[in-house]
């Protein structure tokens, strides 16, 4: 079967922050079109970018003016955690008073070493006595320098900065301290230099991007990878095999190393160079402990088809992912339980064991990655529903739709069926 998954929501969003850099006209082909990046792409406008959408939004077109916006606004970034940490440090390099606001539940996620670093690099920022959002930013540009950031609980905190550094008037060098997700500042840095950034990384995490703005670009957006897993894992669970075009050997997206992690698990990977594809070959094989720090978005998909193996499954690394959408980790072991699941948990792993799963209703805590990890779950257990099924949209509005599709009732095994089953 062949999945069809909207494109990456990492690539998307950063794409739209570099082509509003840029000079000139940038066209962004098949760009996610989801809650978060309508929320990036409205924020943009705020700002005073010009963004126009092709018919059915197979591409998003982006008018930059080569530097940071002027005037004031007040944007507001809804659910968007991208938008809060990518979008003020491209304010501070323009002129002018910027406020940022959220939902609530953007309010609770951490804002404070963004805001201290854009302070110590000359903009004057003010947020909530707890470090977050709302945030007013005013500045007259910014110089460069040398500068550590915090990027323990975010790497995006870190991918806002360099992202803003081609419009600022000297180099920056950035060294990183205890960095997580590693992968998306490697995307980060890719990206910036397709659309022509100077960026040079050093030993020792330090990275130095050079004054000299970006140039619009023509960009088809790849697949969503975080997304993938979710059909990746249930082809896993249920011994079928599923494809994704367009994701292969060469993406910029880390979290495809998740397939990794399923064939240690027991199933068949295949990666090309333009498709790769996962078929489930028997039950899953656990007794493995994983460090999914650095495709932390994707640790919920793996606990969530955990107690479907033979043993013991420790997922390690994790401790930011508490900071996200939710505290992930207590979602995941919440729900877990609720199904009768025995799982235990630390600061920043979880050990889920082997079970028989019953039916239960999912606390989604609005989190559209624990909507749809246990929506696989329920692709082999009766009775798994969900309490926000439509917490999705803020990356896959069509998940349900797609997972029915690939997966039909009928065709469900109750347990994993050998190669060449169906």
């Amino acid at each position: 079967m062949r999945a069809r998954i909207p494109g990456s929501k990492s690539i998307t969003n950063r794409a739209l922050l570099l082509a509003a850099a840029a000079v000139g006209t940038s066209r962004l082909r098949l760009p996610l079109v989801s809650a978060d990046t309508v929320a990036f792409r409205t924020a943009l406008k705020e700002l005073s970018i010009q963004v126009r959408t092709g018919e059915d939004d197979e591409f998003w077109e982006v008018t930059g003016a080569g530097r940071g916006p002027t005037g004031e606004a007040d944007v507001w970034c809804e659910d968007a955690g991208t938008a809060a940490r990518f979008l003020p440090p491209f304010a501070a390099t323009g002129h002018g008073r910027f406020a940022f606001d959220g939902s609530a539940q953007l309010r609770a996620r951490p804002l404070g070493p963004l805001a201290g670093t854009l302070a110590a690099l000359g903009a004057t920022v003010t947020t909530d006595p707890g470090g977050g959002l709302p945030m007013t930013l005013e500045s007259e540009g910014i110089d460069g320098g040398a500068i550590t950031v915090e990027s323990s609980l975010s790497s995006q905190f870190l991918s806002g900065l360099l992202m803003a550094a081609p419009l600022m008037s000297a180099p920056l060098t950035v060294t990183a301290d205890s960095l997580v997700s590693r992968p998306y500042i490697a995307m980060t840095l890719a990206l910036m230099r397709r659309f022509g950034a100077k960026a040079t990384e050093r030993p020792g995490g330090v990275i130095e991007v050079r004054p000299g703005g970006y140039g619009a670009l023509d960009l088809t957006v790849e697949p969503d990878a975080s997304t993938a897993s979710y059909v990746f894992a249930a082809a896993a669970v249920t011994g079928v095999t599923v494809t994704v075009p367009g994701l292969g050997h060469g993406s910029l997206q880390g979290d495809l190393r998740f397939v990794d992690v399923l064939r240690r698990l027991g199933a068949r990977v295949d990666v090309t160079e333009s498709a790769t594809s996962v078929t489930g070959e028997g039950p899953l094989r656990g007794g493995i402990s994983v460090d999914m720090g650095e495709i932390s978005d994707t640790f919920m998909t793996l606990a969530a088809i955990a107690p479907l193996a033979d043993a013991p499954v420790t997922i390690r690394g994790i401790a930011h992912a508490r900071l996200k959408e939710s505290d992930r980790i207590a979602a995941v072991t919440q729900n877990l339980r609720a199904l009768g699941v025995d799982t235990d948990e630390g600061h920043d792993w979880i050990t889920v064991h082997p079970g028989t799963p019953t039916g239960a209703r999912i606390a989604c805590r609005r989190d559209h990655r624990i909507g749809m990890a246990f929506s696989v779950l329920g692709l082999r257990v009766p009775g798994i529903t969900l309490d926000d099924p439509s917490c999705v949209g803020k990356t896959f509005p069509g998940f349900h739709e797609e997972l029915r599709r690939l997966f039909p009732p009928r065709s469900r095994p109750t347990s994993p069926q050998r190669q060449g089953s169906r």
